[in-house]
């Protein structure tokens, strides 16, 4: 069984990434199911810090000027923390990690890693838990252009950068 590959289609360009639902099947699976109810279409990166990562997923990023981008979440509520030992995925360059606020606090809201955030592993020795669950494998030059985006107060975007739509290929 290979993985499914989510298509990002943003205002800046198209990036693809694959989700591990092989080892990481709650959090994978949330995100893909969010995906698929179209939860992430029209959203904005709320959070982008060069040379640390950028943050997506706040329902209340459809207005990219709102006070509570960044505060909100799911449907459904939260899922619960996913740490399997046989598979311990580090926040490598590029890679997907679900955001939180502390323990089972999960949602839609995840970040992609533009340089080794290894005190973010949900294994460091640190205070942090951000579980990877999936990985850029094209368009990093996309990426790129969102870290290199202009910011103001709070690491917004400058100029908002929208999530058009997510596609899920199987």
């Amino acid at each position: 069984m290979s993985n499914p590959i989510a298509e990002f289609e943003t205002s800046l360009g198209t990036f693809k990434a694959e989700i591990y639902l092989d080892k990481m099947p709650i959090t994978a699976g949330n995100f893909l199911q969010l995906c698929r109810d179209g939860f992430y279409d029209g959203l904005h990166f709320h959070r982008v810090i060069s040379n640390f990562m950028a943050q997506f997923g706040c329902p209340h990023s459809k207005d990219p000027h709102s006070d509570l981008c960044g505060t909100g979440g799911p449907p459904h509520g939260s899922i619960k923390d996913e740490h399997p030992e046989e598979h311990k995925l580090s926040n490598e360059p590029g890679t997907l990690s679900m955001a939180n606020a502390g323990p089972n606090s999960g949602g839609s809201q995840f970040f992609i890693n533009y340089r080794h955030n290894d005190y973010l592993d949900w294994f460091s020795s640190g205070p942090s838990q951000h579980p990877v669950f999936g990985k850029v494998t094209e368009g990093m030059d996309v990426l790129q252009q969102i870290e290199n985006s202009p910011t103001q107060m709070g690491d917004r975007p400058t100029t908002p950068i929208q999530m058009v739509r997510i596609t899920i290929h199987e």
